[in-house]
């Protein structure tokens, strides 16, 4: 990559639940495709994440590749980028156990996510907990300064800050203290307005689907809950689908929405229809690029083997100072055999 244009080393991860939706692309793709630009970037999906939760091994595959397709569709480069699959690279998993050895298990214990999900468990495994420690591996194998985030695992971030402390502190400095970049976008609610757009939890709009189902989802959006009719004024400040028109409605359109939204001269359905058209043009060119990846199968193959291949390398070099620094490279203390009898 040419270094003339680096400013800092970037990591950041997906899980593979197919094809990516909008809150996806506003949270995180959107930004990724703008950071390749003048950054060094490593851009992950982490299957090894992904068997933390419910799975079905015989659907992973496919969407792993679905989410690779997403993400050369909307324009990750992988001539400007390095885009791979967590688990083509054993050395995520290897550095997580080592820094096993670095991280107290009260601090995971006090992780929100963790708290979070684990008191929906009867049974908890022990990849929910210790899900921060592969995070920290993931980021920092590749020495990444630079991760960009939701607000969401800003915590998480924050526990690799400390993870990377405690190691230098104990082996030497190495490993660079990552850094947050927010998301602009905040959290992105799904249609039912109530909870993080996910597909576990249906409320999504798939980045790449036809018309015809964008604006069949679009239309099952839950709007201002007082406007329960078109004469009602509405409030633009807490509706769900005005704060997508801010993302897809271009800015010399979007004062009429929230004026006729306020004046109740437009129904919520028109709203929603017009915001459907804005989603659809807008994805226009990604669909039409991810039919000739999907077409192309092969294509999308080798461009996340190269990943793979270079994330590899770049692995391989952080794995052999770790074990050097923590004592493991025992072959560099064996006598020599050469002048023997």
């Amino acid at each position: 990559m040419p270094e003339a244009r680096v400013r800092g080393r970037v990591f950041s991860g997906m899980q593979p639940s197919g094809e990516a939706h909008l809150g996806n692309y506003l949270g995180a793709l959107r930004q990724w495709v703008d950071l390749q630009h003048d950054h060094e970037c490593f851009f992950c999906i982490v299957d090894e994440h992904a068997i933390t939760g419910e799975f079905t091994p015989e659907e992973l595959p496919g969407r792993i590749f679905d989410l690779a397709v997403s993400f050369l569709a909307v324009g990750l480069d992988p001539e400007r980028s390095t885009i791979f699959v967590q688990s083509d690279v054993p050395e995520h998993t290897t550095l997580a156990w080592l820094f096993n050895a670095v991280t107290p298990l009260g601090d995971l214990e006090r992780m929100t996510q963790y708290k979070d999900k684990s008191s929906r468990l009867e049974s908890v495994p022990a990849g929910l907990l210790n899900y921060p420690i592969l995070q920290t591996a993931d980021i920092l194998l590749y020495r990444a300064s630079l991760v960009p985030v939701g607000e969401d695992q800003v915590q998480h971030l924050e526990l690799s800050r400390e993870i990377a402390r405690r190691w230098n502190g104990r082996f030497g400095d190495f490993f660079p203290e990552p850094q947050p970049i927010l998301s602009k976008a905040g959290r992105i609610l799904g249609l039912d307005g109530n909870a993080k757009m996910s597909k576990s939890l249906g409320n999504t709009v798939g980045i790449l689907a036809d018309p015809e189902e964008v604006h069949a989802r679009v239309r099952t959006a839950v709007t201002d809950p007082q406007r329960v009719r078109k004469s009602d004024p509405g409030r633009p400040e807490v509706c769900n689908v005005y704060t997508l028109h801010r993302h897809f409605t271009g800015p010399t359109l979007l004062p009429d929405i929230a004026d006729q939204c306020r004046a109740a001269t437009r129904g919520c359905v028109d709203c929603k229809h017009i915001l459907s058209d804005h989603i659809v043009e807008h994805f226009a060119e990604a669909r039409e690029r991810a039919a000739e990846l999907q077409a192309r199968p092969s294509q999308v193959q080798e461009v996340l083997e190269a990943g793979a291949e270079r994330a590899r390398a770049e692995a391989r070099a952080t794995m052999e100072e770790v074990r050097h620094r923590m004592g493991m490279a025992w072959r560099e203390c064996v006598p020599s055999r050469s002048g023997r009898a």
